[in-house]
């Protein structure tokens, strides 16, 4: 399998996404602070939204154990201690609490420290970068569960799409339909239509890959565009691709073998 290479140059810096790892905590923390957590959650199917708190809870917390202990390779499990509130009414504050823990882990570790990580970065970076996406998704679970419609800062939806393509080819042992993704040379193209951001990815019979270094003018199997905002949302499998906020075209068959096993 080909690994993918950063495609955009405006991705954020390790300081910036510990800063939003913060700042969406706390809009995620607003959104269900007088919810009723028994409340269903669409795009996370099964799940509460006390499931999808204690969620993001403990991957803060999890991955903050991952930082302080350096790791080198592989955890062999996740046995972390939750200190999770025998009452619901206090998980708000608890989510809170967990990105106090992220915050303690990141001040005593190098961004740039080689570590181990599942992704394209073997680095302490990767792991602020991917529990950040970690909890917008989930914010945006939440506002949608309580019909609101979430507002995502495009610097963050642009570097949350590079993040999501850049690690997916190495995601098939918790998304074992990504080896699916692979064909005959064919190629999609994700495009934001509220700034100059192009991703290029090539589906080969080995695998896939983003490619890098391709002008804008280069054609492509099939191409989906829209605001930064709604493709982050698309790439998760939060948005369907012809939903309205979005225009795609090309070969429809290729969208549909991409969307329906890239999600996770």
């Amino acid at each position: 399998m080909k690994t993918p290479d950063r495609t955009n140059a405006a991705a954020l810096t390790p300081a910036e996404h510990r800063t939003a790892v913060a700042q969406e905590t706390a809009r995620f923390v607003a959104a269900v602070k007088d919810a009723d957590l028994g409340t269903a959650v669409p795009s996370c199917p099964g799940w509460t939204l006390a499931d999808l708190v204690k969620h993001t809870g403990s991957v803060q917390r999890w991955f903050s154990v991952l930082l302080h202990t350096r790791i080198q390779e592989p955890p062999r499990g996740r046995e972390v201690d939750l200190r999770l509130p025998e009452q619901e009414d206090g998980y708000a504050d608890w989510l809170a609490e967990s990105e106090t823990v992220a915050a303690d882990a990141f001040a005593a570790t190098d961004p740039n420290l080689p570590m181990w990580a599942w992704g394209a970065d073997q680095h302490a970076r990767f792991w602020a970068r991917r529990m950040l996406f970690e909890t917008l998704l989930h914010r945006a679970d939440a506002e949608l569960a309580l019909g609101l419609r979430p507002t995502i800062d495009r610097p963050l939806a642009v570097d949350g799409i590079d993040e999501f393509l850049v690690n997916l080819p190495f995601a098939s042992f918790f998304a074992p339909k990504v080896a699916n993704l692979r064909g005959p040379d064919r190629t999609i193209r994700f495009r934001t239509t509220d700034g100059d951001d192009d991703w290029l990815v090539r589906l080969r019979p080995d695998g896939f890959g983003l490619d890098t270094g391709h002008p804008a003018t280069d054609t492509a199997n099939a191409t989906v565009q829209g605001a930064a905002a709604d493709l982050l949302l698309l790439v998760y499998g939060r948005l369907a691709h012809d939903a309205q906020e979005l225009s795609h075209e090309g070969d429809e068959s290729l969208l549909a073998q991409w969307f329906s096993n890239s999600a996770f």
